[in-house]
């Protein structure tokens, strides 16, 4: 059947996001604030859990309305098509938020929108009490300016939980995030990559996971396998795709830190993705950077600092990085961080900034290059 779904995003790539969707071939794309709207059968449903490297879940919208009272919230649940996706026995949890709306006590909605549909369950397989002893069903609502918009979460694990990262360094970045920091700068498999401040190497795992066309869930599970409508063999199906969709080729990708427990953990990720024969790691100081090569691009999420000392830290850092940058020549230089004050850090200008969020983070993506007549 055609479904309407949606993939919520971070906020600042839902164009990417919307690209991407419609490269897989998906029907009325349409992006919104943190999330991407479309529309496709049970299939797709598979292809964009397997395939997408922006989105962070898959829902299947049920239903969506306008809703003042929570008479009127109960009475718009009640009347969605629930008995077509949830069966007899299915285990069906409520989780959302309410936002600059009238209703906006979370506990309540959870129990008006539970009990709608389970009245509306009960009605259609003749019985006065659900089981709830089968799959899961997760039931995600989004109340946002009075419009409730109830959903079914087909993913189950946020898709950002590729399955090659276990364990982490302090402060990681998200795994969709430092897709979309790969994307934005253009790197396609061509030329030199690096990450100089790699950290448990995220960034450099998702370049090389780009260059080589790999989906970010061949490796991972995914909440609607196990849905009666949908079923694991779409999955099955949408992985075979999504492998004949691979390439392969000469990478240039290099992540370095100067801490060697990090190195060793980065190391360890690449090769749970399949990725570590195609990233050549170091142990190195982002201070003593250096580059002979004519050209190549630069993606890193250096340290920010919390505190006022750390933050002073992390300027004296970069300033030092920004003096070895500008030795070299050629090459591209992008840069996520929460300090405001980084271009003045670095010594540098920035030709570009995007507004990025690192989980609750408000960062800005830096297009760093060497002032005019700067040494």
């Amino acid at each position: 059947m055609e479904l309407n779904m949606s993939a919520p995003c971070l906020f600042g790539i839902e164009g990417i996001c919307k690209n991407e969707l419609r490269r897989l071939g998906l029907n009325n794309v349409q992006a919104e604030n943190g999330r991407v709207r479309f529309t496709g059968t049970e299939d797709d449903l598979a292809r964009s859990n397997v395939m997408s490297r922006f989105a962070e879940r898959i829902l299947v919208d049920v239903g969506t309305g306008l809703v003042k009272t929570f008479d009127e919230c109960f009475e718009l649940v009640k009347a969605m098509p629930w008995e077509n996706y949830i069966p007899k026995g299915g285990v069906f949890p409520v989780t959302g938020y309410s936002l600059t709306s009238q209703l906006h006590s979370v506990p309540d909605l959870q129990k008006i929108i539970k009990k709608a549909i389970s009245v509306r369950l009960g009605k259609r397989y003749g019985v006065g009490w659900l089981p709830e002893n089968g799959d899961m069903y997760q039931v995600r609502f989004s109340l946002l300016n009075d419009r409730l918009t109830v959903s079914l979460d087909s993913s189950g694990v946020g898709l950002h939980k590729r399955g090659y990262r276990p364990a982490q360094v302090s402060a990681p970045l998200r795994e969709t995030l430092a897709a979309a920091l790969v994307d934005i700068a253009g790197y396609r498999g061509k030329g030199e990559f690096l990450d100089p401040f790699c950290g448990s190497g995220t960034i450099a795992i998702e370049a090389a996971l780009a260059a080589k066309g790999r989906a970010p869930g061949i490796n991972r599970d995914f909440a609607a396998e196990k849905w009666a409508f949908v079923g694991r063999e779409r999955f099955r199906k949408a992985v075979e795709e999504a492998r004949g969709r691979e390439y392969s080729g000469s990478y240039t990708i290099s992540a370095s830190d100067i801490d060697p427990r990090a190195i060793e953990l980065a190391r360890a990720n690449a090769r749970r993705a399949g990725v570590e024969d195609i990233i050549r790691f170091s142990v190195a100081d982002a201070r003593e950077f250096a580059r002979s090569t004519e050209a190549g691009v630069i993606v890193t999420n250096p340290p920010y600092g919390e505190r006022m000392m750390e933050v002073s830290e992390a300027q004296r850092l970069m300033a030092d990085f920004g003096r070895a940058y500008r030795k070299t020549r050629g090459w591209e230089l992008y840069i996520i961080s929460s300090d405001p004050e980084l271009e003045h850090s670095c010594g540098l200008k920035s030709e570009k900034t995007r507004k990025l969020y690192n989980g609750m983070i408000k960062c800005g993506y830096y297009r760093l290059t060497v002032k005019k007549g700067q040494k």
